[in-house]
């Protein structure tokens, strides 16, 4: 990704976005490839590089993006091991 984009969970499943263990700079981005639905959990520290990058990819398939139930604080977060 991007300048400032970080994907946490790419075409997850939307109820991720619930976990309040997440950072509160993570957003759940929705966007189309085909006829279906996708979901990414991504992080960043301004929301225009989020758009920006989603936008550059899938332009008119891009739906939106909302800030998830993450508390937790970005410098204190400590991701997933894979």
């Amino acid at each position: 990704m991007g300048k400032g984009v970080k994907v946490i969970n790419r075409d997850c499943d939307p109820t991720l976005a619930q976990d309040k263990s997440l950072p509160c700079t993570a957003f759940l981005v929705e966007y189309i490839e085909g006829e279906v639905s996708h979901f990414d959990i991504v992080i960043a520290t301004k929301q225009v590089d989020i758009f920006d990058e989603y936008w550059d990819k899938y332009k008119k398939n891009l739906v939106g993006f909302n800030q998830t139930e993450g508390r937790s604080n970005p410098k204190l977060w400590n991701p997933p091991k894979d």
